[in-house]
């Protein structure tokens, strides 16, 4: 009997969590940009009774990604993409960060689209950067969705004159994965499929420790410290929003960004974090 696959590209934290929600009785892969990080992750699926693979995987690479596509179409049927990789703003330049996050996720949504089985479905992990944003032009907003993948980054507005800050490139990339995700729910629809958006806010895992202990961790903690939830998130409880938009129980939404992020976006626009001393 050919099995359920469920492909993780990213498997940090928060991929794992979803994983382990969405994974039961189907082989998981993990892939992550180098192999030997989703093999340690892979350890504790192992124990716990999941069919795990590895893999390494450069989503800014479209043969690493085909190649990907082709390990996991050969391990069974495509039925969950959870799509959790990505760089931050304190991690690397505008140029990388639009190339993985914004170009890379392109490339994962448009080719394991071309694979995904019938009732399959998959998330992406945002952020809620993405919705602290200035509002983009209709022009914009509809380049970001639809330009073809290897001329995304041939936007004008994209160019290296106009994207200076690391923030404003993870910004816009996160406001194009919600938008591409909106476009590609159409396509995925076509074959029986559903992909949708997460946007968490801070989220404690490695990453953010590096945020939290980097040049923009006094406004991370002021935005913890200024939410409406009072603290930062957890990865299982990622998780258990994307089990909802995933599994049956989500059978409705496709192409929607669910923002969960304590509520940090209302208290910035309303609240303590729309004074002016929020810069960050």
């Amino acid at each position: 009997m050919t099995q359920d696959v469920i492909v993780v590209v990213g498997a940090g934290s928060i991929g794992q969590a979803i994983a382990r929600r969405v994974g039961a009785g189907k082989h998981v892969l993990l892939a992550s940009l180098r192999e030997q990080e989703a093999a340690e992750a892979a350890k504790a699926f192992d124990n716990a009774g999941f069919k795990v693979s590895v893999a390494a995987v450069d989503i800014a690479s479209r043969e690493s990604v085909q190649a990907l596509v082709k390990l996991a179409s050969g391990l069974g049927n495509v039925t969950g993409l959870i799509q959790a990789a990505g760089v931050s703003p304190s991690q690397a330049t505008p140029v990388t960060i639009l190339k993985v996050d914004l170009y890379g996720t392109a490339l994962v949504l448009e080719l394991f689209g071309q694979v995904m089985a019938r009732g399959g479905s998959g998330v992406v992990i945002s952020s809620q950067s993405g919705h602290r944003l200035p509002a983009l032009t209709p022009a914009q907003d509809q380049a970001l969705a639809t330009t073809p993948v290897e001329e995304l980054l041939q936007l004008d507005f994209l160019q290296p004159e106009h994207v200076i800050d690391p923030l404003l490139a993870y910004q816009l990339s996160k406001r194009g994965n919600s938008l591409r995700v909106m476009a590609e729910a159409v396509k995925w629809g076509k074959r029986g499929a559903r992909i949708n958006t997460i946007s968490p806010g801070i989220i404690i895992t490695p990453l953010a420790k590096d945020e939290l202990s980097g040049p923009r961790g006094v406004g991370y903690r002021r935005m913890i410290e200024g939410c409406p939830v009072g603290r930062a998130g957890t990865p299982d409880e990622v998780g258990q929003v994307a089990a909802l938009l995933m599994g049956p129980d989500g059978a409705f939404i496709t192409g929607s960004d669910f923002l969960m992020d304590g509520g940090v976006t209302s208290a910035w626009r309303f609240g303590e974090l729309a004074k002016p001393a929020a810069a960050a």
